[in-house]
């Protein structure tokens, strides 16, 4: 018996997904549909998706499409670990909570003032627990992820690309942001969903 069905399932159900001519906000919404299901079926994650890190957030490679249309990252959450506030690169996202809870702070990009400095609105603060999914459709990209709790959390995001950079935003005292770029990887190189 495939211990990982569920997750080959859901591949098989993104390669449809994203093989349709339909606008982003369509094909988002049918990708968080799907992964809301996904999540209720229990998935097993393979042990290298679960792999927690001490110093930081873990970034798994779950799975990549070989034609680069969408890729997976399970990110394994220690207590207290957390993003800086970030963009997603111009990149649609679905993101769901498989274990445990995060919170997940919204901001609204009001001004950019050059290369370097921005101006941000914290909009809520979402606190999301197993099987709550949301989405990021570009221009609406701006949060940050944090796992204030007492256990490790995990999530799976689902990219619409491949995501190798994104804009992260640093308050300060003025109240402005700092804008820098940071260039993201995953903590597994190879894909931790092995073949159907």
């Amino acid at each position: 018996m495939n211990p990982f069905a569920a997750l080959h399932n859901f591949v098989h159900d993104m390669d449809d997904l994203v093989r349709t001519s339909a606008p982003i906000p369509s094909t988002v919404h049918a990708v968080k549909d799907r992964l809301v299901r996904l999540i209720q079926e229990r998935p097993l994650l393979p042990e290298a998706a679960r792999a927690l890190d001490s110093e930081r957030y873990a970034r798994h490679l779950l799975y990549r499409d070989p034609e680069e249309r969408y890729e997976m990252i399970v990110m394994a959450w220690s207590p207290g670990q957390f993003t800086p506030v970030h963009d997603h690169a111009g990149i649609w996202c679905v993101e769901g909570v498989i274990e445990g809870t995060i919170d997940v702070t919204r901001y609204d990009l009001t001004e950019i003032v050059n290369d370097e400095r921005a101006r941000l609105v914290e909009m809520d603060v979402i606190h999301a627990g197993l099987g709550q999914c949301g989405a990021l459709i570009p221009p609406l990209e701006y949060h940050r992820i944090a796992n204030p709790y007492d256990r490790p959390a995990y999530t799976l995001h689902v990219y619409g690309g491949q995501m190798r950079s994104c804009r992260v935003f640093t308050q300060h005292d003025d109240g402005m942001y700092r804008i820098a770029v940071r260039p993201l990887s995953t903590t597994t190189p190879q894909a931790a969903l092995p073949p159907a």
